[in-house]
């Protein structure tokens, strides 16, 4: 892909839809690597076992309203940032799905038509 001077074109101007979309556990995985907290340290705290935190942390498994909560009380973010990214992030992997677009674009047509 080309670039100019190192920004994805994908984000310049009004199109600032990120080309991959970024899952909140990413965001939640850097932040408690960078607070030197360990995964099974964390899970423990916040009552879920390691598997089921791996798997948020990885993109496996979204960050639900539960989940945003327990991170929220366990590392004092607040909940809200991780509901509205993984609201994003769920909106995005839909948009990029081909045979969803193609259902929107069919039901936009019929829609125009009314």
């Amino acid at each position: 892909m080309i670039t100019i001077e190192g920004v994805n074109p994908r984000m310049i101007a009004n199109n600032l839809t990120p080309y991959e979309p970024t899952h909140p556990g990413e965001i939640l995985k850097e932040e408690i690597e960078y607070r030197g907290i360990s995964q099974r340290k964390l899970a423990a705290q916040m009552g879920v076992s390691y598997s089921v935190l791996n798997e948020v942390l990885n993109a496996k498994r979204p960050v639900t309203t539960e989940y945003a909560l327990l991170f929220e009380a366990a590392l004092g973010i607040d909940a809200d940032i991780f509901i509205r990214m993984q609201a994003n992030y769920n909106v995005q992997v839909a948009k990029k799905n081909k045979t969803f677009a193609k259902r929107l674009a069919k039901i936009r047509k019929m829609a125009a038509v009314l």
